[in-house]
């Protein structure tokens, strides 16, 4: 008689090889195919993956300018034409697409030819700005593949038994909603746990589902991982064999790569956005991150002292901006993610891989913040609340004061005010995530940018040294 252990080893191939593949070709969802070619591009020469990407990128450009107002307009002004487009280096012609643009301009960059957008989603970024996206359904089938591809290079293969401890945002209304998102996570075997709450109580419980589930892989937010490490090292909590976790949403410190390590197993780096998806993934050789270069053209760029823009030399660090190359629904050409990187060796990484690496990430730390206990909370937990609230607030910012306060100031979206429904979920929000805590919402005419150009979503008041 099979024991559950064995039942569920059994699932994982079945899953993988024959499970997994048939449900994505029954919904028209190419993902296996084209995670095949991604396994093998990625072993390109360089300047393979070069020609490729500036295939795509003449591709993009020529449908643009048919077929968007914006972009039509840019290349007119610029007295090009997408033919025009021989180099990569010829990219760097056209203007970057700072956030503000990108929000005034999503009418004018929708396509009016086919593909049409498929897909809208919504991100408040590091900045504190929701910035609403669209794209066709190619792009979608592509950034599945490489984050599957991404997920592999640190061990994980589809069928594994896997613990999200990841950010939850305001649950789905609907019945039916819920239940097809449930479904889904039980039949990939994926088990949801939040991380936000940081208390004892509520990392006792995460660790009593990593011995309950036993799970093959994690995948979680850096600090959270590093948190849920830290308690299970303090407390001598670990009594599992080593698994692979995978980080991203904020920059993974040395030290905490060391804990996450030391109490779970090998820890690989990735690091993407909303607005594209997986940008850059840490492989086995843990020496940078590989880009997405068959679905991305990542830029980084240094601003010199007179506002000229040039690419970051390895070592130095630059502005991150990305051009989606199968995104022909509402393109996002040179699109600035409002977050820095360190540039990587340009030489091919030990692993054999010839992607072009991408260094640290700079700029994503979200602050911690305190209960009225306490406790611990990671400050990404409002990014997550602002993804659904997109309509009805410009900006935000979370402030917490010395006395433990917290004020979340909010540009309101042509109204003087949140909507009540939005205001009662903020602050059912709030006093799940920040119990004990006195909260208020401050409606402001704007909120400016810090002196490094950035507006940051969470900040802690220190006191003066």
């Amino acid at each position: 008689m099979l024991d559950r252990t064995t039942v569920l080893d059994l699932y994982r191939p079945l899953l993988e090889k024959a499970l997994f593949p048939a449900y994505e070709a029954a919904r028209g969802r190419p993902t296996v195919p084209l995670l095949r070619y991604l396994e093998g591009t990625e072993r390109w020469s360089i300047e393979r993956l070069q020609e490729l990407q500036l295939g795509q990128l003449r591709r993009l450009l020529r449908h643009a300018y048919h077929h968007t107002l914006h972009y039509r307009g840019v290349l007119d002004g610029l007295g090009m034409k997408p033919e025009d487009i021989n180099s990569l280096e010829d990219l760097r012609a056209l203007p970057l697409l700072d956030r503000e643009t990108v929000i005034a301009t999503l009418d004018t960059r929708t396509t009016s030819a086919p593909p049409l957008p498929l897909i809208t989603k919504s991100t408040s970024g590091t900045t504190g700005q929701p910035v609403v996206v669209k794209y066709n359904a190619e792009s979608r089938h592509w950034r599945d593949a490489t984050r599957w591809r991404g997920y592999g290079w640190a061990g994980y293969r589809i069928g594994m038994r896997a613990m999200h401890y990841w950010g939850f945002g305001p649950r789905k209304e609907s019945f039916v909603a819920r239940s097809k998102v449930a479904l889904d996570r039980l039949l990939k075997r994926d088990n949801y746990v939040d991380c936000t709450p940081r208390g004892d109580e509520s990392l006792e419980a995460a660790v009593q589902e990593i011995e309950r589930y036993e799970p093959g892989v994690m995948v979680a937010y850096s600090s959270g991982a590093a948190a849920l490490a830290r308690y299970v090292l303090d407390h001598g909590k670990k009594t599992w064999k080593p698994f692979p976790v995978i980080v991203g949403a904020e920059r993974l410190w040395p030290s905490d790569r060391a804990l996450i390590e030391q109490a779970f197993g090998p820890t690989f780096e990735s690091y993407g956005c909303r607005e594209v998806m997986l940008i850059g993934h840490e492989c086995e050789a843990h020496d940078g991150m590989h880009q997405s270069m068959e679905t991305m053209i990542v830029e980084l760029l240094v601003t010199e002292p007179d506002g000229t823009r040039r690419p970051a030399q390895p070592g130095e660090t630059g502005e991150i901006a990305i051009t989606d190359l199968h995104n022909l629904a509402c393109p996002m050409i040179r699109y600035v993610t409002g977050d820095l990187a360190v540039a990587a060796p340009t030489s091919r990484c030990a692993c054999g891989r010839g992607l072009a690496r991408l260094g640290p990430i700079e700029g994503r730390v979200a602050e911690t913040m305190r209960d009225g206990r306490g406790n611990a909370v990671g400050g990404l937990v409002f990014n997550i609340l602002f993804g659904v609230l997109e309509h009805v607030a410009e900006k935000f910012q979370v402030v917490q004061r010395l006395d433990g306060s917290v004020s979340m100031k909010v540009v309101p979206m042509n109204a003087p005010r949140l909507p009540d429904k939005a205001v009662k979920a903020i602050h059912d929000f709030a006093a799940k995530y920040l119990p004990e805590t006195p909260f208020s919402i401050d409606y402001v005419d704007d909120i400016p940018l810090s002196s490094a150009g950035k507006r940051k979503v969470v900040v802690v008041e220190k006191p003066a040294a």
